[in-house]
């Protein structure tokens, strides 16, 4: 088991450069805080009025706790309102999407389990940037 990639473990200098690989999407960034065999660990920002695909995963469960904002989320067409400090569990092949509706920015952590954790792990049922 190879040892977890955080940025606790790292040089000052590494942790640094660590913290600024952010992936920028259409509908805000995320960037990985920590990855290990077991799991992954993500910071999220949601733009205001955005929000990620309707999508499933088939090899990962997350949780999804709100840092700051407010938070939309449907999990297999239940839509549940989140907000700071709130948690939800979204089991693996549940359809499950993460919604921005107001003027403020929705920021939260995610957490992933399971046996892989890439993002080509995902199926999109509805997309409004037209990813496949």
């Amino acid at each position: 088991r190879r040892p977890p990639r955080s940025t606790l473990d790292r040089s000052s200098a590494a942790s640094d450069v660590y913290k600024r690989q952010v992936e920028y999407r259409p509908w805000g960034w995320y960037r990985v805080l920590d990855d290990s065999d077991d799991h992954k660990v993500k910071e999220i920002e949601v733009n205001p009025k955005s929000r990620l695909s309707y999508q499933s995963h088939t090899k990962r469960s997350e949780v999804w706790t709100v840092i700051s904002g407010e938070a939309l989320v449907t999990i297999d067409d239940k839509i549940t309102e989140l907000r700071m400090n709130d948690s939800i569990f979204i089991p693996i092949n549940s359809k499950h999407r993460l919604e921005n509706k107001s003027d403020m920015k929705l920021n939260i952590i995610e957490i992933q389990t399971g046996s892989y954790f890439g993002e080509d792990d995902i199926e999109r049922y509805e997309d409004d940037y037209n990813r496949s």
